[in-house]
């Protein structure tokens, strides 16, 4: 996958990528262009990790991939479970 992501393809590639947990995600109306994710339990009750993405980052595909795969091992070196991910071609 070479060329950019739209904002919305971002989003979808993110929340798939920390299952079964759920992804949050918005952007500030600051007008910045970033992306915040955050990842919760099941339940919405627990926060296991945030991240700010600017838009030179969300909408590379590899740079995305860099990120997501970096706050999945974190969140595997922290004890949780994820389900196996890989990033769409």
């Amino acid at each position: 996958m070479n060329t950019p992501l739209r904002f919305n393809e971002a989003l979808l590639i993110a929340s798939r990528a920390f299952q079964p947990f759920q992804c949050v995600a918005w952007a500030p109306q600051d007008g910045t262009g970033e992306l915040s994710l955050t990842v919760i339990d099941r339940t919405s009750t627990r926060l296991l990790g945030r991240t700010q993405l600017s838009s030179s980052i969300y909408t590379d595909p590899e740079q995305l991939a860099n990120v997501l795969k970096k706050s999945r091992d974190e969140l595997s070196q922290q004890g949780y479970d994820l389900q196996p991910w890989h990033m769409p071609e």
